[in-house]
């Protein structure tokens, strides 16, 4: 088939990977536009559009995939279909009509799970043990289309929202690929989602990923995994904001630590607990404001002997 690949994220360039190693072709790709990023917030094309470039294909940038000029080129390219992965931006009904076979999207969770713009991130804090990728035919609804296909995945114990969407961003490369093999030959139809087991995943927040150390140790590290790398889970000392990295709950406190209040900590050799609404977890990395990231008991030699316990908050 002759296809425009939408996606804009290093999490989409896989699916571009796969479907141009595929026997189809693909004719553009469409992501969006160029955007500060990094330390220096420097002007920076997407990962997906480097890829394209790269391999000599034709770019797409719309400010709004609604732009008249965007949908005259799109059918003037005439893609059979347009397989999207990550594309950060709702397609409308005119661009969902212009190729016969309508957009397929790569979304990262079993629908009708984790329907929104975090499924991962989601899959995470809820303490999911399966998820999975689903292909399913774009309609105006968010993420609510028939589906072609599914591929699932468990989560791991000690998984960050960054460890499962690497895994996911592969297998669901594969699954994007063999669903446009199954509507290219025929043996593919799309099926509606069932109405029960809807659940959303809207956009983690900087506010969302603030730790509440009363919270039960359990939940705090499933809090922290599911915002790692983005946002970023983090709280504060003094006042002072303090990134932190995935943390080890604690088995059942020792007697040196039995009374650590919520966000206590007690520093012990190259071991740093800090007190939950049950039982303590271990810090792993740390990152202070405008330092590097760093173990947590390096961190901690500056606090000893500061007086009363410190407390994260």
């Amino acid at each position: 088939m002759r296809l425009v690949f939408a996606g804009t994220p290093e999490v989409a360039v896989p699916s571009l990977d796969a479907i141009l190693a595929s026997r189809h072709s693909v004719a553009a790709v469409v992501t969006r536009p160029d955007a500060r990023a990094g330390r220096g917030r420097q002007v920076r094309q997407s990962p997906v559009a480097r890829r394209a470039l790269a391999a000599g294909i034709d770019v797409l940038t719309p400010a709004r995939p609604s732009d008249p000029a965007f949908l005259a080129r799109l059918a003037e390219i005439a893609p059979d279909c347009c397989p999207v992965t990550a594309y950060g931006a709702l397609i409308p009904r005119a661009a969902l009509e212009i190729p016969p076979h309508g957009w397929v999207n790569l979304h990262f969770s079993l629908l009708p799970a984790w329907r929104g713009a975090a499924p991962v991130q989601h899959a995470v804090l809820h303490g999911d043990e399966i998820t999975g990728a689903t292909t399913f035919r774009l309609v105006a609804e968010l993420d609510a289309g028939p589906v072609y296909g599914v591929v699932t995945e468990a989560v791991v114990p000690a998984d960050t929202a960054g460890d499962l969407l690497g895994r996911l961003s592969r297998s669901g490369a594969e699954l994007l690929v063999a669903t446009l093999d199954g509507i290219e030959s025929g043996a593919l139809e799309a099926r509606p989602q069932p109405f029960e087991g809807v659940s959303i995943a809207p956009k983690l927040t900087r506010a969302d990923a603030r730790v509440q150390w009363k919270l039960p140790a359990q939940a705090i590290d499933r809090q922290i995994r599911a915002c790692t790398p983005v946002p970023g889970a983090w709280t504060t000392l003094g006042g002072a904001g303090l990134k932190l990295g995935p943390v080890t709950v604690a088995g059942a406190p020792a007697a040196d630590v039995e009374a650590l209040g919520p966000g206590e900590l007690n520093i012990t050799g190259r071991r740093v607990l800090a007190g939950t609404g049950t039982v303590p977890v271990q810090l792993g990395e740390v990152q202070p404001e405008g330092k590097r990231a760093m173990p947590a008991a390096d961190w901690a030699r500056g606090l000893r002997g500061q007086g009363p316990a410190p407390v994260l908050d």
